[in-house]
């Protein structure tokens, strides 16, 4: 089968190929989840997802069931509206786009990390919080869909409407808007039981690698992004 580089850069980024790269995400999160914490009263989850299933709890609705609903409801829309190019579905492009998604992540946590210690001389170390592997693993995968999807789709798209009606220029306002759900997505990991000790070291990196990761959402698509971001997490739980 020919590789057409352009084909794949443009299917890759659209909506059907996110979605189907991200139900793996999902159902690899929920099952580690389970495996790792089999007799928890209260489950260790990323701090989006709990706003989720809190908000839902507050409606007297199912948490799984909902999240559960609402990912069949997304699939079937996506899937009835791109219903022609599933015909085409190329998975080969699955196999590139995690490739790519370890390249983005290799080169944006090193280059971070060298820039913020031999520039500003800080250190980028983070302590992991006592917690097992199995358990540090399901909640890499869930940063990649939860943190992606609120941080990059929802709040980038807020921020971008909100900028929008205030302002003229196009690149202030998307600028104001990857900064601010930047800032926002690096401090959220200081809040909560879990959350980390504040480090000036590590508040810069997370800021700058949310602004990379905003970058790579606008011109490859969710899908690479929160592959990316699962896949740092992974790279940092394995090594460091």
């Amino acid at each position: 089968m020919a590789f057409h580089g352009k084909d794949y850069l443009n299917k890759s980024q659209g909506i059907l190929y996110s979605y189907l790269a991200c139900l793996p995400l999902l159902a690899l999160y929920e099952i580690l989840i389970r495996i790792s914490q089999p007799h928890a009263d209260y489950a260790v989850r990323i701090s989006v997802d709990v706003w989720f299933r809190t908000i839902f709890n507050l409606l007297g609705i199912n948490a799984i069931s909902a999240i559960l609903f609402i990912a069949m409801l997304a699939g079937a829309i996506i899937l009835y509206i791109k219903r022609v190019e599933l015909k085409y579905l190329k998975k080969n492009y699955f196999g590139l786009m995690l490739l790519e998604s370890f390249i983005y992540a290799i080169l944006v946590g090193t280059l971070i990390g060298a820039f913020l210690e031999s520039i500003l001389m800080l250190s980028t170390s983070n302590p992991l919080h006592q917690l097992n592997k199995l358990q540090l693993i399901a909640l890499s995968l869930g940063a990649g869909l939860y943190e992606e999807l609120f941080f990059r789709v929802i709040l980038v798209s807020i921020l971008l409407y909100t900028f929008k009606q205030i302002l003229s220029g196009k690149y202030l306002t998307y600028s104001l808007a990857a900064i601010i759900a930047a800032l926002i997505f690096s401090g959220v990991h200081y809040i909560g039981e879990y959350g980390d000790i504040f480090a000036v070291s590590s508040f810069l990196f997370r800021f700058m690698f949310g602004l990379a990761l905003n970058v790579i959402y606008v011109t490859r698509g969710f899908g690479i992004a929160a592959w990316t971001h699962a896949i740092y997490d992974l790279l940092v739980i394995i090594f460091l």
